[in-house]
């Protein structure tokens, strides 16, 4: 198979691809992503960035739960925020690259 440009015209295809992704990814660490546990009543804010941002406790939730529960909440919370990040990230990612899953650009 011959590719039209030869090797080093790939490499450098590859190479801007590459830069594209970093790109996006820097882009996408600004976006946040928001997700609730327990009604609404625990909200936790992530980054495109996977950083956790803000963490917003419902203060009655404590009394009526307690502290235990509180803290699942919380880690629900942010797993299921997590989750929408990463999803939103790859469908991001996915467009720069065609669809394409290549090993070390992704």
């Amino acid at each position: 198979m011959k590719f039209r440009g030869g090797m080093g015209e790939l490499m450098r295809q590859a190479s801007r691809m590459q830069r594209k992704i970093e790109k996006r990814r820097e882009e996408l660490k600004d976006e946040e992503f928001e997700a609730g546990a327990g009604n609404d009543k625990v909200m936790v804010t992530v980054n495109g960035g996977a950083e956790l941002v803000k963490v917003v406790v419902d203060p009655g939730i404590l009394e009526e739960e307690g502290l235990e529960m509180v803290q699942d909440l919380i880690v629900a919370a942010t797993n299921a925020a997590l989750t929408k990040a990463r999803e939103h990230v790859d469908a991001e990612l996915e467009k720069v690259t065609g669809g394409l899953k290549i090993p070390g650009l992704g």
